[in-house]
């Protein structure tokens, strides 16, 4: 049984008005650091046998300070990597209403099948992460990973992986907190949720 910990990057420089960052390198805030040194402390005690994370600094930067408390190598994967948001890149919900109200209409209503206009359609993005982590998983089938990426191509995942109708992610799961761990059990075909959310900070037994 592969054990992933699926975790979001620290907070970045968008997070207070709520930008959509997708592939755009947007950096840490203070407090983003702050929480990547909460994952770390976890980290050094969680028994991991490997570290991951996008090549976007804001999930690299995060990983690395994981990697370096748990001494372990970090590798990085842009199957890992966030959504491209197209128009929407940079830009907030009140924005993209003034820009383009009837696609981010239409976004509210599915945002998988009327993905924001331009952007990486979510199907691509939940198949190349899932086909990331389903190799892992068949390489390692004991090993214990942290998985450092972001909101909504972690959600995506998860529904995938759920099966959980993906137009649904947003619903299903509203928020995804920085630095939180979110626990998947793989093995003979089958996927489980074991944790949610979980606070990094919190007792943890491997």
């Amino acid at each position: 049984m592969t054990t992933f910990f699926l975790t979001r990057h620290g907070e970045t420089v968008w997070h207070a008005e709520n930008r959509y960052a997708g592939l755009t390198d947007v950096a840490l805030t203070p407090r983003g650091l702050e929480q990547g040194d909460q994952l770390a402390a976890w980290a050094a005690t969680a028994s991991l046998t490997g570290i991951w994370s996008s090549t976007l600094s804001r999930a690299e930067l995060t990983a690395r300070k994981a990697a370096t408390a748990a001494s372990l190598p970090l590798t990085t994967d842009a199957r890992f990597r966030e959504l491209d948001f197209g128009q929407g890149e940079g830009l907030t919900k009140a924005e993209m209403k003034e820009r383009f109200p009837a696609s981010l209409n239409a976004f509210q209503d599915d945002p998988v099948t009327h993905h924001l206009p331009g952007g990486e359609h979510p199907a691509h993005a939940a198949s190349r992460f899932c086909q990331a982590l389903d190799a892992l998983g068949a390489a390692s089938p004991d090993g214990r990973f942290l998985v450092v990426a972001h909101s909504t191509v972690l959600r995506l995942v998860l529904c995938t992986y759920l099966g959980i109708q993906t137009s649904n992610y947003r619903r299903v799961f509203p928020a995804l907190k920085n630095c939180s761990l979110t626990e998947l059990t793989m093995g003979d075909g089958q996927t489980a949720l074991m944790t949610y959310n979980a606070d990094a900070t919190a007792n943890h037994t491997p």
